[in-house]
């Protein structure tokens, strides 16, 4: 048990209560036994700073009621009734610190754990702001629950608009009215349905997209354990080369699927 002020208020307080009582019952006027009170307040230091206090305070409770009773006895000694009302005490001041301890226990325990869940996600967001590749983490029902800052940038969406958890159709028709693809006009709606259901399906077939200023970017809808969808947008504007001869288009995206492939023609080149 930590010597702190959480660590002793639950004993203190039990004691100033037990003292507190015995100075009225005896000048003043006759009180009932404190015992529901002195429960109240193990429960109390149970959960302010854990098992070890409220124990404490239990003792101390049962010791202060066993004192009371036999003050209130004009005999010596106590008779089976309050031996019982004191063995009950014990009982249920007892299992009050416990229970509540562990109660106590549980929550600190989940609270940590949220606690460095919190700080992994933060970390985790702010190194997918450094990569260029724009990634977006859709839930279950579509809506993104996360979107970096490349995705942001690619799309010009602002952070009023990624930060207020849109749905995956508003970042389609976003994408058609900022003009952010190269596509006719008359081919946007039937390219934002095909897109949208390829990613409600959960279709992780790799896709180019031609955007309006010239960049291309390798679409791939990848679908998670929870039913939501991770949404990769990677450049590879190097790699695409819309001037070559288009029977080399293939060759050239296979670079970046097969780092290996890029050996054969450097070698090839020496």
């Amino acid at each position: 048990m930590r010597f702190n002020w959480r660590a002793i208020s639950g004993p203190v307080l039990t004691t100033v209560t037990a003292l507190a009582a015995f100075l009225l019952d005896r000048h003043i006027a006759g009180v009932p036994n404190p015992a529901p009170l002195f429960v109240c307040i193990v429960a109390l230091a149970a959960s302010t700073s854990g098992i070890a206090s409220g124990m404490v305070s239990a003792a101390i409770s049962v010791a202060a009621s066993a004192l009371f009773f036999i003050n209130h006895r004009t005999t010596p000694g106590y008779d089976p009734s309050d031996l019982a009302r004191i063995g009950l005490l014990a009982a249920t001041a007892g299992g009050t610190a416990l229970i509540t301890g562990l109660l106590r226990q549980k929550w600190v325990d989940a609270f940590a754990w949220e606690t460095k869940h919190h700080a992994t996600a933060d970390r985790l967001s702010t190194a997918l702001d450094q990569v260029d590749i724009g990634i977006v983490l859709l839930d279950a029902d579509t809506r993104a629950e996360f979107i970096n800052r490349a995705f942001r940038d690619y799309f010009a969406l602002s952070d009023e608009q990624a930060d207020g958890k849109p749905p995956l159709i508003a970042l389609m028709y976003h994408g058609r009215d900022t003009g952010a693809w190269q596509l006719p006009e008359d081919e946007l709606d039937a390219f934002i349905a095909k897109r949208t259901e390829m990613i409600r399906a959960g279709d992780s077939t790799p896709i180019n997209i031609n955007l309006a200023n010239g960049q291309v970017l390798r679409f791939i809808c990848t679908a998670l354990p929870d039913g939501g969808r991770m949404l990769s947008y990677t450049p590879v504007t190097d790699l695409v080369r819309h001037n070559d001869d288009p029977g080399s288009g293939d060759y050239y995206r296979a670079l970046r699927d097969s780092p290996r492939s890029l050996a054969r023609p450097l070698g090839a080149a020496h």
